[in-house]
């Protein structure tokens, strides 16, 4: 479980990358393509962190994976 989150997170950070590279190195002749390649990448990301989202919360109730640290009531 640790492993695939790890990657999940190294997508994530990987499309936020490729996301900055197109901003950054952007043809100043063509700005829409650079603009719809940098849009892709940010919508991958996004969908990328959703789905992250929502697989921690499934193995969550599965019971993979357990919350560690304070109790509401030992506080």
């Amino acid at each position: 479980m640790k492993i695939a989150i790890a990657a999940a997170f190294i997508a994530i950070i990987a499309s936020l990358g490729a996301a900055l590279l197109y901003m950054m190195r952007g043809d100043p002749d063509d700005n829409r393509d650079s603009g719809s390649r940098m849009v892709h990448a940010l919508a991958v990301r996004v969908g990328l962190s959703i789905v992250l989202f929502i697989c921690l919360l499934l193995a969550y109730k599965l019971g993979y994976i357990h919350p560690t640290g304070l109790r509401a009531s030992d506080l």
